[in-house]
């Protein structure tokens, strides 16, 4: 909630937390392991009218705010920029922040959360919750093959991590 709270305060936009923080924050709970954050908090929005180096601008920001965390915030309107370059894959501009959830490699990752004003929240999550609090790992063919979402499974150690995941054919 903090970190949600820090993210409404410090930035000019609506900045959502997802992927792996969200994810992880979940099954280390359904896990029953200790409250703490793991890894680093991916922090989203989508302004295609904000310059490409407002990112860094704002990870500053929140750095200063909560330097304990590593954070990485990322202008979804502007991936097609910069992807091919990191990642060796073409991809086509998108066009909002549920479509580029939705482009995410699976769908217990694909979720992303903000903390309005009114203290209620905002969730995009294209493919529901449902996978995410049920441990399942699902491909997302939109982005990447199955291949390299078994390999992403393998590299990260999720299943070492996190034994009660189970991995769905699809």
């Amino acid at each position: 909630m903090a970190t949600l709270a820090l993210c409404r305060k410090q930035l000019p936009v609506d900045a959502y937390i997802g992927a792996g923080a969200i994810r992880n924050c979940i099954w280390n709970h359904v896990h029953g392991y200790p409250r703490g954050q793991a890894g680093d908090v991916d922090v989203v929005y989508f302004d295609a009218a904000m310059a490409p180096g407002a990112d860094a601008e704002f990870t500053r920001r929140l750095q200063a705010a909560q330097p304990a965390t590593q954070w990485e915030v990322t202008n979804q309107a502007h991936v097609h920029l910069w992807y091919r370059d990191y990642f060796g894959q073409e991809v086509a501009p998108l066009a909002t922040l549920a479509q580029a959830v939705a482009s995410w490699p699976d769908t217990a990752t694909a979720v992303a959360v903000r903390l309005r004003d009114d203290g209620q929240f905002d969730v995009v999550a294209p493919f529901g919750l449902d996978d995410l609090f049920e441990l399942q790992l699902r491909w997302n063919p939109g982005r990447i093959s199955r291949a390299d979402f078994l390999a992403r499974i393998q590299a990260k150690q999720w299943l070492a991590h996190w034994p009660r995941l189970r991995v769905l054919a699809n």
